[in-house]
């Protein structure tokens, strides 16, 4: 099962951009999900990008999980 099958299978992935399947099979693509660095805490909102950034990370790709003051400048 290919990373994109697996993220749709999950309910992870429900658009994806012409061109996105075909170039994550030929070579390593950066993911990124920045966290607002405000909130009290992380909440289940969280989960499901972060449970991406795993599937994404399995599948030989390098995810990007900032949280801080950088996060909050973009």
């Amino acid at each position: 099962m290919t990373l994109i099958e697996e993220l749709k299978w999950r309910g992870l992935l429900h658009d994806i951009m012409p061109g996105t399947e075909e170039l994550i099979a030929q070579e390593q693509v950066k993911a990124y999900v920045g966290f607002d660095p405000k909130a009290d805490s992380l909440h289940i909102g969280n989960l499901v990008p972060i449970m991406s950034l795993v599937h994404w990370q399995r599948a030989g790709h390098p995810p990007i999980a900032p949280v801080g003051g950088d996060t909050g400048m973009v």
